[in-house]
């Protein structure tokens, strides 16, 4: 593909940028239907979220993707959100509407169910889940597994006072949500209990992938389905310390890839190429 004049961009905002696989996949879906399209990720620092969204309007940039920390920082510059989104409380996809508006909308959640029903149906017939964090990753997967049907869910985050607007919502969704911070002495019951743990802090992303979330791996058994979402190392400390107790593990390729077809289809407006996409996140994954 040639750029020029006529070459429509996307892009991924966040910090760190440098693991994301995002462009891999774009760039190899565009070039496999012929779209004189490039995506591209940008570095941004916090105090310039603003001016760099501002900038995303005036270059017309056509959409990309959100990821960590701005999935909910974002929301206050884009010109609407998606119900879904609102529910959330974050972002991970923004796109041109028809009356050239940025839009913000969430495939997260919608993405994170689909990875497990392909990685394991009978997953979201447990009984209870962990969710280590409360960001806009969190936001999404506590929310998509209530709306699935999942009636307890903890949440586990330093934060505490973030961690319980989280569960206001899940409350209002029917579902029973405990909100702990990482001294609690009810988290080691509280993780046995459950049938699924999902991590969504940054704790084992490269290049510290010597570090996990502050829990007792011993709290994890061969009932546990663990889900850590970074993928990038594919088998974290906290997935292979799971897998020496028998859980059954997934990382987050598998969400990535689910919610990158959403968001293709969302921003382009065309269904996105599954195989080769599929193909570029294995290659580069």
């Amino acid at each position: 593909m040639e750029i020029n004049g006529g070459t429509k961009v996307y892009a991924i905002l966040g910090n760190p940028i440098a693991h994301t696989l995002s462009p891999a996949m774009y760039n190899a879906a565009f070039a496999a239907v012929g779209q004189n399209s490039v995506y591209i990720a940008f570095g941004i620092d916090e105090d310039g979220l603003g001016q760099a969204v501002g900038g995303l309007k005036a270059l017309g940039v056509r959409g990309g993707n959100v990821t960590i920390p701005y999935k909910e920082k974002i929301i206050p510059y884009l010109d609407e959100i998606s119900e879904e989104a609102r529910l959330i409380g974050a972002v991970n996809t923004f796109y041109r509407d028809s009356w050239e508006r940025l839009c913000g909308a969430n495939t997260d959640g919608p993405g994170f169910i689909a990875a497990l029903r392909k990685k394991d149906p009978k997953v979201l017939s447990v009984s209870g889940a962990v969710i280590l964090g409360a960001g806009g990753s969190a936001r999404a997967v506590a929310v998509s597994l209530a709306l699935a049907g999942i009636k307890e869910i903890t949440l586990v985050n330093r934060d505490i006072e973030k961690a319980r607007k989280l569960g206001a919502v899940l409350l209002k969704l029917g579902c029973d949500a405990q909100c702990l911070d990482w001294s609690n002495p009810s988290l080691p019951a509280a993780v046995r209990a459950a049938g699924l743990l999902v991590n969504t802090t940054p704790l084992g992303m490269e290049p510290r992938t010597d570090s996990m979330p502050p829990m007792q791996t011993a709290w994890i058994s061969a009932k546990h389905f663990v889900v850590d979402l970074i993928y990038k190392p594919a088998q974290t400390k906290l997935l292979t310390e799971a897998e020496k107790r028998g859980a059954q593990t997934m990382n987050g390729s598998g969400m990535l890839l689910e919610q990158a077809l959403l968001s293709y289809e969302l921003f382009t407006g065309s269904r996105a190429p599954v195989e080769v996409m599929a193909g570029a996140l294995e290659r580069r994954g």
